[in-house]
Order: C-alpha cells, then sequence, then structure tokens
C-alpha cells in the first residue's frame, strides 16, 4: 500500500512540475501571436549611450547588463546591423546600450559623464517617418529567447514578401514589452560611427588593391571584361525609394553604410514604403514608449536574432 502511496505522490509531482512550466512558458509568450506592422514610429528622436560590439550576437549580453548597472531605471536598446543567417559570426556588428533621452528633452550632462565614465559613447537616432515594427510580451528571460526565435523570422518574411528596404533592425526593451524596429526611411542615420569607419576602411583595401592591380600594367577596362558602375551622390537623409537590393553595384557614403550581408538584404529590391498599405496612422503622443523603469536585476540582453 506503501509503495502505491509514492508512486501516486511521485507521479501528482511531476504533473504539478509540468503544469508550472507549462504555464511559465505561456506567461513568458509562448502562444503569443506575432504581429509585424508598417506605419509611424512608437519612438521619437533619442539619445543613446552605447558600446560597439563586434562578433557573436549571443555575446552581447555583458553589454546589457553593462549598461542597465549604470543606470537600471533607463530603456534598454539594441541595433544590428548584419544578419547572423549570411555574415559570419565573429563579423556581426551591433551597438548596444540605453536610453538617455526621447524626443526635445536633453540627456543631462551628469548621466552622460556617467555613461562615458564607464566606456560608453553618445549617439542620436532620428525619428524615421515609417517603421516596420513589431512586439512583444517581456515579462521574463524565457521572453527574449521566444522573441528571437518568433519576432525575426516574422519581420523577414514581411520584409521579403513586400520587397522592402528595412534597416538596420532595433530592440528596445520596454518595462513589460519588446519593441522591433525597422526604419524604411533615414537608414543612414541609425549607422553609429564605428560602422562607417569599417566600411571607409574596406574602401580603402579595396581601393589599395585595384591600384597595385593598375601599377602591374593589367588592363581593367578591357573589352572582353568590363563592369560598369554608376553611383549617384548620396544623402544622409537615406530614402527607401531610392536603394536597390541585390544590385550587382553599391555606392558607399555616409548615407547608406549597409555591409553587403546585412539585414537589407532581407527583401528582394527597394521598393517605397509609400507603397505600403499602412496599418492606421500611427500612434497618438499619448500611445508612444514612456520611458518606465526596467527592473533592476532584469535579465541579460538578446542572443542571437
Amino acid at each position: 500500500m506503501s509503495d502505491l502511496l509514492l508512486l501516486g505522490l511521485i507521479g501528482g509531482l511531476t504533473l504539478l512540475l509540468l503544469l508550472t512550466l507549462l504555464a511559465f512558458a505561456w506567461y513568458s509568450g509562448l502562444l503569443t501571436g506575432v504581429a509585424v506592422s508598417a506605419g509611424s514610429p512608437l519612438i521619437r528622436n533619442i539619445t543613446v549611450a552605447y558600446k560597439f560590439h563586434v562578433g557573436p550576437y549571443s555575446d552581447t549580453g555583458r553589454l546589457f547588463m553593462e549598461s542597465c548597472c549604470v543606470s537600471p531605471k533607463l530603456r534598454s536598446i539594441a541595433v544590428y546591423y548584419d544578419n547572423p543567417h549570411t555574415v559570419p559570426p565573429e563579423k556581426c556588428r551591433c551597438a548596444v546600450g540605453s536610453i538617455l533621452s526621447e524626443g526635445e528633452e536633453s540627456p543631462s550632462p551628469e548621466l552622460i559623464h556617467l555613461y562615458q565614465k564607464f566606456g560608453f559613447k553618445i549617439f542620436s537616432f532620428p525619428a524615421p517617418s515609417h517603421v516596420v515594427t513589431a512586439t512583444f510580451p517581456y515579462t521574463t528571460a524565457l521572453s527574449i529567447w521566444l522573441a528571437i526565435r518568433r519576432v525575426h523570422p516574422a519581420l523577414d518574411t514581411y520584409i521579403k514578401e513586400r520587397k522592402l528596404c528595412a534597416h538596420p533592425r532595433l530592440e528596445i526593451y520596454q518595462q513589460d514589452q519588446i519593441h522591433f524596429m525597422c526604419p524604411l526611411a533615414r537608414q543612414g542615420d541609425f549607422y553609429v560611427p564605428e560602422v562607417k569607419e569599417t566600411e571607409r576602411k574596406c574602401r580603402g583595401l579595396v581601393e589599395a588593391s585595384d591600384a597595385q592591380v593598375d601599377d602591374t600594367g593589367a588592363d581593367r577596362t578591357s573589352d572582353t571584361s568590363s563592369v560598369s558602375l554608376e553611383v549617384g551622390p548620396g544623402s544622409r537623409e537615406t530614402s527607401a525609394t531610392t536603394q536597390s537590393l541585390g544590385a550587382s553595384s553599391r555606392g558607399w557614403d555616409d548615407g547608406d553604410d549597409r555591409s553587403e550581408h546585412s539585414y537589407s538584404e532581407s527583401g528582394a529590391s527597394g521598393s517605397s514604403f509609400e507603397e505600403l498599405d499602412l496599418e492606421g496612422e500611427g500612434p497618438s503622443e499619448e500611445s508612444r514608449l514612456e520611458p518606465e523603469a526596467r527592473p533592476l536585476g532584469a535579465p541579460s540582453g538578446p542572443q542571437n536574432p
């Protein structure tokens, strides 16, 4: 009789454990639907303190912890510049940090000095007119893992089906939600100086290589093998209408600092966001993100989009 009672107790505890795990997964957003849309951004222009990272996105957790330890009440932000499905992990670039201010408000000099003391740099992002956006619950550490594996594929599908030029990819961590945003305009303004510097170095290496070929007397403009590059002047106000993805050549300037394996390759062409059937007129002033406090001791940042 005691053996049957013991087996029943073990079975009951096992069932209770399974139910607890299922409830935890449901609370973390396991069954939450992912709705991707295009429209006005949920945030205005922002000033951020960030650290630039080159390497696997799975190593960015420590950067989230560093920025959160400096000021736990501020919202965390990450900007991913390369597609980890096409770029080697050791070459993926991103910027991770905290949002210091939004809109007309300017961050206090004391706050800026505090972040700079810990090695962070200051940069401002504009408010693009249109973005591709999605949200996901942020309730537990499991929410981050679920969001990465559910939201990013949904964004890729949405952008590819509509042949949009949407890059880079931003993640903003609100108190109870993760907001994903891909600008459809002014993309160049979201590239931090370190990304632009790497692109300039790449251009320098290519030009040096071309110069060496010219010095050897090789004829690079022969009739049998020639390439014609027509690059128009770029503007920092990069428009999705003027960018063609999958083109055989690309102009590199401050207005378009995409790597050739960036998230912009999610679409087949750079169709204008004006052709979209935008979902509504965008949120009202009251519905914009408010600088709510991120819980102290919150889980580390996202891993691999």
